[in-house]
């Protein structure tokens, strides 16, 4: 992608510009002393027009071209891959289910839709080694990583069984062995935490990396934007995600940002920059195996990732702001259906085989609900555990 720019009033750029208007009008600024407005067209004799070319390449992952064996994946890993997938998606609709059955409090935010992205990043790095962040949409990266459906769902009924121990709940989901560094709740406010576990990584030298994830809303936020500015002044072992999901809560993005593109941010931070299909699970997990080779080298990355939600933006969003047919187009796109149509075209499994993998799942988290049922509650004595690490911090008395 090529922009170029000039010392001029900009242009709107439509969402398929990918060169700059050289010949925009010159900005209208010094003028008559008076009003400070010069003349339309009329440049004052102090300035002068000065063209700056900017020409930055960008990495495009489409679906429907990488291949398993492209990849060094197994019958056994793609399966492995529908599994972790299925189970997302199942236990995103037995937690729908329990929170109207008001066993779950406060939001609740689905990741139905999105699976591909949350299993392909886990394939794509080290679990265990680097560290995993994200925003609130968090019950998939979790489970994708390795926490039990169990303990997902204890978190979520606040139980003292769950990966926080019932005191995060649904936006907040955390389990240090597995690299999750939580789920966070405050819009863009985790950014510069997750460039912050970059940079620890950095100043072990452990090899590590991080991923942050966040929403295309949260691109507004100044946080991610001075997070972004020391990626790259730091060169910081970072990959940055936005799950582009096209609405921020309920409004689309082409409303609500001047550049839509969420790409073309990586130009003004000097970093590298992938468009990637995130309805297609290899798509994905060859884009960030890509980005991980480019960031352990010490080159962060920003990646827009261009995925759909077929929930509302949570339990209470009435989704009026999209129309039944492109939800339906969509649907036409999803993520599990894609994988399982690869696994049987290509004979690596049969529909047997497929169907007894979503009834285990089902059972699994049937299960999980149960448990998170039957589960204690938190004691209130256990009120300032896990605050601080430092375990004789003189506050907590």
């Amino acid at each position: 992608m090529a922009t170029t720019a000039k010392a001029a009033k900009p242009r709107r750029a439509a969402a398929s510009d990918v060169t700059g208007d050289a010949s925009a009008s010159p900005a209208e600024v010094g003028g008559d002393g008076a009003s400070g407005v010069a003349p339309e067209g009329v440049l004052p004799d102090a300035v002068r027009e000065e063209q700056i070319v900017i020409t930055k390449t960008v990495a495009s992952y489409p679906a429907d071209v990488y291949s398993h064996t492209e990849l060094g994946l197994s019958k056994d890993d793609l399966l492995a891959m529908y599994r972790s997938m299925l189970l997302q998606r199942r236990f995103e609709e037995r937690a729908a289910q329990a929170y109207g059955k008001q066993k779950i409090a406060g939001f609740l935010h689905l990741y139905i839709g999105q699976e591909a992205v949350s299993t392909g990043a886990v394939n794509a790095i080290h679990v265990g080694k680097d560290s995993v962040i994200t925003a609130y949409r968090d019950h998939g990266l979790g489970l994708a990583l390795g926490m039990t459906a169990r303990e997902g769902m204890a978190e979520m009924f606040g139980r003292a069984t769950g990966s926080s121990k019932g005191k995060g709940g649904s936006m907040h989901f955390f389990k240090e062995s597995v690299g999750m560094y939580g789920g966070h709740g405050i819009v863009g406010g985790h950014v510069p935490v997750g460039v912050g576990l970059a940079f620890a990584h950095k100043y072990k030298g452990d090899g590590g990396l991080s991923l942050t994830f966040l929403g295309d809303g949260a691109v507004g936020q100044g946080a991610v934007h001075e997070a972004l500015n020391l990626a790259g002044l730091w060169d910081c072992p970072a990959i940055v995600i936005i799950e582009n999901n096209g609405y921020a809560m309920g409004t689309s993005i082409q409303r609500a940002f001047s550049e839509p593109e969420f790409v073309r941010l990586a130009v003004g931070y000097g970093i590298d920059a992938m468009v990637v299909n995130g309805m297609d699970v290899l798509t994905v997990t060859k884009a960030l195996r890509d980005a991980a080779v480019l960031a352990r080298s010490g080159r962060p990355v920003l990646v827009e990732m261009r995925t759909y939600r077929y929930r509302g933006h949570s339990m209470s969003d009435p989704q009026n702001y999209r129309t039944k047919e492109e939800l339906d187009a969509k649907k036409e796109e999803d993520p599990i259906l894609r994988l399982k149509a690869y696994l049987l075209e290509h004979q690596l499994s049969t529909n047997e085989v497929l169907d007894a993998i979503d009834e285990e799942v089902k059972a699994e988290v049937l299960d999980a609900v149960d448990f998170a049922d039957n589960s204690p509650l938190p004691e209130l004595k256990d009120a300032y555990d896990d605050v601080y690490v430092q375990e004789d911090y003189p506050f907590l008395k």
